[in-house]
């Protein structure tokens, strides 16, 4: 499968984006974003496995996943956004079966998009 995000770019804070991750091939099951700022870790930001959504604490009740069946995609809309969320943001999918707790793990994830930069200034 390949996953292509679209819709990064600069904001200031308070602002909004949509990403977007179109997927070719089959349907995944499991979909999620990640972000990653220079210098840190790979962060779980959202997840999406059939009727489970799971959200990283620093997004909750900012960030809302969602997706089109009929197009394939998944998307990140991204409100009321803070300097602290820049970070490349990659979308990535698995077939595997994966519990709720470990839905935000980078690792059970083998398919991953080329990512999208998001840019937030003060």
């Amino acid at each position: 499968v390949q996953l292509v995000e679209s819709g990064g770019g600069s904001v200031q804070a308070g602002g909004s984006l949509r990403l977007s991750c179109a997927a070719s091939g089959v349907t995944i099951y499991n979909k999620a974003w990640f972000r990653q700022a220079p210098g840190k870790e790979r962060e779980g930001v959202a997840s999406m496995s059939g009727s489970r959504l799971i959200y990283g604490d620093s997004v909750k009740g900012r960030f809302t996943i969602s997706k089109d069946n009929a197009k394939n995609t998944l998307y990140l809309q991204m409100n009321n956004l803070k300097p602290e969320d820049t970070a490349m943001y990659y979308c990535a999918a698995t077939d595997n079966g994966l519990q709720t707790y470990i839905m935000l793990e980078a690792r059970w994830y083998d398919s991953w998009g080329q990512g999208t930069q998001v840019t937030v200034s003060s």
